[in-house]
């Protein structure tokens, strides 16, 4: 009924740029906190950030400053910006959302879904 697609993956270069986005897609009433995870080789799945319906984002403790988030709620899509990329950022990306939404019997319902994941490639 509603799922959650991320999209910009792929390969960059050490020191390089990457912006991952997560949309949601269905009969959507709000897109409310957004949460990014990354996955990386043989380790736990480690909580980034997230970012709030009204805009305001906070970031996990472990994590750098190298990674920003943001929204654009128009669009019901959220993004995560990754800079001076490094080697051991390779890994998987995901993101959860709290989606507010009409069922297919036209109930408002709400859940936490999880996007598919995507990969990030770091080289060089």
């Amino acid at each position: 009924q509603v799922q959650l697609v991320e999209s910009g993956g792929g390969s960059v270069r050490t020191g390089g740029s990457l912006t991952v986005s997560c949309g949601a897609i269905g009969r959507l009433i709000s897109m409310n906190t957004v949460a990014w995870y990354r996955q990386l080789p043989g380790q736990q799945r480690d909580f980034i950030g997230q970012i709030t319906l009204d805009g305001t984002p906070s970031y996990g403790d472990s994590m750098e400053t190298r990674f920003t988030i943001s929204r654009d709620n128009r669009k019901y899509t959220v993004f995560l910006q990754m800079s001076n990329l490094k080697p051991e950022d390779s890994g998987t990306y995901v993101c959860k959302a709290d989606l507010v939404y009409w069922s297919e019997t036209n109930q408002v319902l709400r859940h936490d879904q999880w996007g598919q994941g995507i990969q990030v490639s770091v080289t060089g």
